[in-house]
């Protein structure tokens, strides 16, 4: 990396998700392997639109023109179409954006919007019938036109969360793990998080929740609500498989301090307990998406959904919290904030 530029280099850097937005990236469900109750799983994606296209754009891919005409339909019967909802026809696989997607990059001093593209290997080359979606950044960049970072590197934005100021967190169980990239070792690691989203502090917590077959994101565990704040996903129960996980990566952030050396804030937030019959589904109420004017957040129709929204409510005053019913979302491993990626005002 020291032949060539990176984006910290250029004077970039990955904002964090609660700075202004132009837009949010999702991608429509098609798969009914992924999605046994995919009519369900799109009244899911219309309750997701609707809020965020009240406070911003949301561009949606859709594989055809006949896909594009049955969403308009679908938003049709139900009080039209959006206004800041934008099409965008591009072959995919899954919806798993976050993960494939490209990381988007801004440079304050030049206004300028530019994207990290990743390699995506299907989460360790667990599915090989999604790795087509790695070309997805390059595709969509034909129409954004933006300057394009490509390290070579495997990761997924589900892997990391920035506080925009320096800092970034991930999970030893993801990063480092042999099934990503093999020939890169811990120091390897932080220098291209640091390089390719311009931070300089790496807090590394160990593994993520039961069920999350991408080896431990983040951004189930924990996540920044403000430049110093950490929500961080808790399991009291200590007979539940998550306890002794969860309160090992709580007891590192309460050790941890940010770019400048000042300790973090962490709040607690509820898991919603087992979600899924004999294979437990990856619930989370951390994985939230932070919008212009709302957070989302999932539900489970758990008595907890009320507890994690009034933790995220008091750490977002200014910002109404939404719960989205992601039962039948999260069936497919993932739910808000994995389907979905913002895009920065530069």
């Amino acid at each position: 990396m020291e032949h060539i530029q990176t984006p910290r280099g250029a004077g970039f850097h990955m904002p964090a998700e609660w700075e202004p937005q132009d837009s949010i990236w999702l991608s429509w469900p098609h798969d009914e392997q992924t999605f046994p109750e995919l009519s369900d799983v799109e009244k899911t994606y219309q309750a997701i639109i609707r809020p965020l296209c009240r406070g911003g754009r949301v561009n949606l891919l859709i594989r055809d023109q006949e896909t594009e005409e049955r969403v308009r339909g679908l938003f049709g019967m139900n009080g039209g179409v959006p206004e800041g909802l934008r099409f965008h026809i591009i072959d995919y696989a899954d919806v798993w954006f976050r993960d494939y997607g490209p990381t988007f990059l801004v440079n304050r001093e030049s206004n300028q919007l530019a994207m990290v593209d990743w390699r995506f290997n299907a989460w360790g080359n667990k599915y090989p019938e999604l790795l087509y979606d790695n070309v997805i950044p390059a595709m969509m960049n034909r129409e954004l036109g933006i300057r394009c970072f490509s390290p070579g590197v495997v990761m997924e934005g589900g892997s990391f969360d920035v506080n925009g100021k320096g800092t970034v967190i991930t999970t030893e169980q993801c990063l480092l793990n042999p099934n990503r990239n093999p020939g890169l070792g811990r120091e390897e690691i932080e220098l291209v998080l640091k390089e390719f989203l311009g931070c300089s502090r790496v807090i590394w917590l160990s593994e993520g929740i039961a069920g999350d077959d991408t080896d431990g994101h983040v951004d189930d565990i924990a996540r920044f609500v403000d430049a110093r704040t950490v929500v961080c996903a808790v399991e009291p129960d200590r007979s539940d498989e998550n306890h002794a996980a969860l309160a090992a990566n709580y007891r590192i952030l309460q050790k941890s301090t940010d770019q400048e050396g000042v300790p973090l804030r962490v709040v607690p937030l509820p898991m919603p307990g087992h979600v899924g019959g004999d294979e437990r589904l990856p619930a989370s109420y951390a994985n939230f998406l932070i919008s212009n004017m709302a957070v989302l957040m999932p539900e489970f129709g758990h008595p907890n959904d009320t507890r994690a929204r009034a933790v995220l409510s008091s750490v977002f005053p200014d910002r109404a919290v939404i719960g989205v019913d992601c039962r039948a979302l999260v069936r497919g491993l993932g739910t808000i904030h994995c389907i979905s990626q913002q895009q920065p005002i530069p």
